[in-house]
């Protein structure tokens, strides 16, 4: 027989479904206050349909965004104009990534799809001196911290599903057309990891089942 607590998680699931918002957008706000307003360059890794990579425009010379989706880095190309100084690779992080450094470094909602420690080292050594490392990451819920953020992150998803959608069924953002995979690291692990490859590191639990992490380069 069904619990009652699977019963109401499957019909959350259900509401979801029918009601998606791009929980990574929310974030793109906070991730622009924590760079300069003006950077000669930036790498977006993992930019999907390319909504944060347009926003690095507004602050960046140029923005190089890689995908390691040959569809989604198309619909991120046919939805940036000709003006906005956005190139966009196909490539596997953080093998696939430019020699090169830059100024500002993104990564959104990818880094639990990559080998932790070598994407990280990946990162620092793309960053130029004096520049930034924004993460937004996600992780598996394993101390009483995490399940008292997952648990109050509910309500608050329902309460912006309905305000994004108006109470209504919507198909999902473009960003979310592919499947997202279940994190498997947990926070504490990710933040000795990042502290010791990136000392000064500053890590922080989040709602909506995700961590942030900014580091500046020396």
């Amino acid at each position: 027989m069904t619990s009652p607590v699977h019963r109401v998680l499957r019909a959350l699931d259900r509401f979801h479904a029918d009601r998606p918002w791009d929980h990574n957008a929310r974030f793109h706000p906070w991730i622009l206050r924590r760079l300069p307003a003006r950077v000669d360059s930036a790498l977006d890794v993992g930019c999907g349909s390319g909504d944060l990579a347009r926003l690095l425009a507004g602050r960046a010379r140029h923005v190089h965004a890689v995908d390691a989706d040959p569809v989604i880095t198309a619909r991120a190309r046919e939805l940036t104009p000709a003006a906005v100084p956005v190139t966009y690779a196909v490539a596997e992080a953080p093998a696939g990534l430019p020699g090169r450094t830059f100024d500002v470094v993104t990564c959104v909602a990818v880094l639990h799809h990559l080998p932790l420690t070598e994407a990280l080292v990946a990162f620092r050594d793309r960053l130029a001196p004096g520049g930034v490392l924004v993460v937004v990451g996600l992780h598996r819920a394993r101390t009483p911290v995490d399940h008292l953020l997952s648990l109050a992150s509910v309500p608050l998803n329902i309460a912006l599903a309905l305000l994004r959608n108006r109470g209504r069924g919507a198909p999902p953002p473009v960003s979310l057309s592919a499947p997202a995979r279940p994190a498997r690291t947990a926070f504490p692990e990710i933040a000795r990891v990042a502290r010791a490859v990136l000392p000064g590191a500053r890590l922080r639990r989040r709602l909506f089942w995700r961590y942030t992490l900014v580091w500046h380069r020396r």
